[in-house]
């Protein structure tokens, strides 16, 4: 039960997050001349369509995977008048930029009701203003487990509450992280209650630098203003992006490094190259991982969680589609931008054969994430 709730919640998030950035690409083009000629919820086959007074039309879809816009002329080379082809290159960023902004504002706005209530404190330093907050914690819970990796295997369970590890007592989630890396390879003693029963148990960590231990941790470390609520969110949006952007870097490196790597004679090099590559496989989730363990986590924890990791999947809806990658919008800014550099026409063919190879090769990448989420689950 409570997968399916996680699954529904998890698909009214995206959906509504994916909308509001198409809705930010339609407001940006209709003010800049550019006529919108559909505007739908979740994608074809077509449940339900309605014309608008203002000439948009409006569908509901089967398939809830987001929603679209659809532009008139959405080739840069259409000229005809309400094209978006014909706009100006000025034009033509405001209107791919918009649903960036648009997430990036939701993030602010959810991150700033947060503070109200309580804002999870995730990492070092996470912005606040001393005389105006007041932190509170719980204990170290677990989340989710990797199946046959070291927790697993020691009959640990999501929600079991850790308090002892190693003959340690559990204070943070990031001394118990802490204590997983001083400790890998060696077999140690774990404290913790299920149920209001305190039990104990041996855990073997792998001898890795990253997955040790093999579960997701949360607990609620939590920052709560009042005046300054809204200096809050703006700033923890400014800095998750920043983390955000050095993350998506870390993944690319260990992801490359890694499949690099393998090709060398050394085996230590190769195991080098392995752990690169499943600490790439561990930061990445698809649609699967989100939606069948991620916001089933999160559900389960509680409202507070839900908004948060609303806020940082349209945080990162923001800092994705600001990537030059063909398909997402940084990406059609970008190959206009060079052509227009280079003094080069973009034809229909040669746009639509760009984007095409662009879509192909992240739809490819969501196929191995996927299968990768899959793996995970059972």
């Amino acid at each position: 039960m409570d997968i399916i709730v996680g699954v529904i919640i998890g698909i009214i998030v995206l959906v509504v997050l994916v909308v509001l950035h198409e809705l930010g690409h339609a407001l940006v083009a209709k003010r800049n001349g550019v006529v919108v000629e559909e505007f739908g919820i979740g994608f074809p086959p077509r449940a339900y369509a309605r014309k608008l007074k203002n000439g948009v039309l409006f569908t509901l879809n089967w398939l809830p995977l987001g929603g679209f816009v659809k532009l008139q002329g959405e080739h840069d080379s259409a000229r005809k008048k309400g094209d978006y082809g014909a706009a100006t290159f000025w034009q033509k960023t405001k209107i791919l930029y918009a649903g960036v902004f648009v997430n990036w504002i939701v993030a602010a706005v959810l991150l700033t009701l947060l503070s109200l209530v309580g804002l999870p404190k995730i990492i070092p330093n996470q912005f606040s203003i001393p005389s105006d907050s007041v932190q509170t914690s719980s204990p170290v819970q677990l989340s989710a487990l990797v199946k046959d990796y070291p927790a697993e295997k020691a009959g640990l369970k999501s929600g079991d509450v850790v308090t002892s590890f190693a003959g340690q007592t559990v204070e943070t989630v990031t001394q118990l992280v802490d204590l997983t890396k001083a400790n890998k390879g060696q077999t140690v003693p774990v404290v913790y209650t299920r149920d209001g029963e305190k039990r104990t148990t041996e855990v073997t960590l792998r001898d890795a630098d990253s997955a040790t231990f093999g579960s997701s941790l949360s607990q609620n470390l939590a920052m709560r203003a009042t005046w300054s609520a809204p200096i809050v969110g703006i700033a923890t949006t400014g800095q998750f992006t920043w983390v955000t952007l050095q993350g998506l870097g870390q993944l690319v490196g260990d992801f490359f490094s890694g499949l690099v790597l393998q090709l060398s004679p050394n085996p230590d090099t190769r195991k080098a190259a392995t752990e690169s590559l499943d600490r790439a496989s561990n930061s990445v989730a698809g649609p699967v991982g989100i939606l069948g363990k991620i916001f089933p986590a999160a559900g389960k924890a509680g409202p507070t969680e839900v908004i948060f990791l609303a806020a940082i999947i349209s945080l990162t809806l923001a800092v994705m589609n600001t990537l030059p990658i063909p398909a997402l919008d940084g990406g059609r800014w970008f190959v206009t931008a060079l052509f227009r550099v280079l003094k080069k026409p973009l034809t229909k063919d040669r746009e639509e054969m760009i984007q095409g190879i662009g879509f192909l090769i992240l739809m490819t990448l969501v196929v191995v994430v996927t299968i990768g989420d899959v793996a995970k689950l059972f």
